[in-house]
């Protein structure tokens, strides 16, 4: 009896097909490695923001104060110019109720000081006035007496030339009376006569010379009253000047304590706005540091965080340096978002499903603190839109395109370690076709 065991374990008798399936095998294989294939650049990284004002805001107290009030809590949504919280003031300095009307009270006294040294300044200009023209008047009265004087002067030194004529005269005929005399032609009482006559011319001189000597003695007196008026009119000047230079100081400090006054008044009124913490913009509020009533908040102190409503989102991708040279702006790179599904073809990157489109605006020059450039991306909004969804700080996955070549080409390349072909060249290629 034969065993049906034996014909279906050994099948010597039968005709083979490893062949034909190996030569399948390998016509598919060599097919395969001509199939095109894209070079690509993987990359990871994060969705963030290309604004500033559109990241997550802290919220600071600028102010340190006392909670009063909540008007929010983790997770609200407001808008901008909304209450977050109020406080209440903790320095001494600040506690008075009226302190703005006090410190405007203050302004007040300081211009009406300044205003009184201003009436001082100008009475003092008013009392300058009127010294120099004491003085003017006084010098000019002393200038005539001494211009009268000076004329008298003249008329006595005329006076006494005459006088000096009229002695010489008398003296000659003294001379001859008395040669007259000794020869007996004329008398003893005509000699004396003639001497009476020489005395009195004499006399007369005399008179003449004291008249003149007092004249210029006067005159001397005036012009020394000329000069004790010049200084004593200047002292008044240079006092009353001091005066009103001392009053002028007075009115340029006034107005010094009354700018630093208005400014406080000022920093007062602002630091009562102060008191309610208001949202910056439109937003979410999250991780609000401080609970309950009456909690303390420093000065600069964040208190929580808004998330703005309105976001342009952008990825940030992470390339190694080797890859660097391989990228540009304005290059188109493949994105998947964590959170949503995705199937990617790495080498054929139209036959995925669930990518999203992007393009590099931007690469950094420097070095990260990971070791790796930022590169970043901004959605093509030519393609399939970014999900509106998502969140800052949501993982992202980025994949470069670069130029296409036959898979075989891929797999000696990788083994050779040569680096990929760069994605400008085949655009120069495509512009060319």
């Amino acid at each position: 009896m034969q065993l049906k065991s034996l014909e279906n374990i050994y099948h010597i008798n039968k005709k083979s097909n490893v062949a034909k399936w190996f030569l399948f095998t390998f016509l598919a294989f060599v097919f395969i490695m001509f199939l095109p294939w894209t070079q690509n650049i993987k990359t990871q990284g994060n969705v963030n923001t290309l604004f500033q004002e559109q990241r997550p805001q802290k919220l600071n107290s600028p102010i340190p104060g006392r909670i009063i009030k909540w008007y929010v809590k983790n997770g609200d949504v407001v808008k901008k110019g909304d209450t977050i919280l109020q406080i209440s003031e903790i320095k001494d300095d600040y506690l008075d109720p009226l302190l703005v009307e006090r410190t405007q009270e203050q302004v007040q006294a300081k211009k009406g000081v300044r205003e009184y040294y201003n009436a001082k300044i100008s009475t003092t200009e008013n009392q300058i006035a009127a010294i120099s023209t004491a003085k003017d008047l006084k010098l000019n009265q002393i200038k005539i007496k001494i211009a009268q004087l000076q004329n008298k002067l003249k008329a006595e030194q005329a006076e006494l030339t005459a006088v000096n004529n009229e002695l010489k005269i008398a003296q000659d005929q003294l001379n001859r009376q008395n040669k007259m005399y000794e020869e007996g032609l004329v008398s003893l009482t005509q000699l004396q006569q003639r001497n009476v006559s020489y005395q009195n011319a004499l006399a007369k001189k005399t008179s003449a010379e004291n008249k003149l000597a007092q004249t210029q003695q006067e005159i001397t007196a005036q012009n020394i009253e000329q000069n004790a008026v010049i200084q004593e009119y200047t002292e008044k000047l240079s006092k009353t000047e001091g005066d009103r230079f001392q009053s002028m100081g007075q009115v340029a400090g006034s107005t010094g304590d009354i700018a630093k006054l208005e400014n406080q008044v000022a920093t007062y009124k602002v630091r009562k706005g102060l008191y309610y913490i208001l949202a910056t913009q439109d937003g979410q509020i999250t991780q609000l540091t401080k609970a309950g009533i009456g909690e303390i908040v420093k000065d600069a102190e964040t208190i929580g965080i808004i998330v703005p409503k309105t976001i342009d989102y952008i990825a940030e991708i992470y390339v190694k340096p080797v890859d660097l040279p391989l990228i540009r702006e304005n290059q188109k790179v493949m994105l998947t978002f964590d959170g949503f599904p995705a199937i990617v073809f790495s080498g054929w990157p139209n036959s995925s499903y669930g990518t999203f489109s992007g393009k590099i605006i931007a690469i950094e020059n420097s070095i990260s603190e990971n070791g790796l450039f930022k590169a970043i991306v901004a959605e093509d909004k030519t393609q399939k839109r970014w999900p509106p969804n998502m969140k800052i700080g949501t993982g992202a996955s980025g994949i470069a395109i670069l130029n296409d070549v036959p898979i075989w080409y891929e797999i000696w390349r990788n083994i050779n370690g040569f680096p990929p072909d760069y994605y400008q060249v085949n655009t120069q290629k495509n512009e060319k076709k």
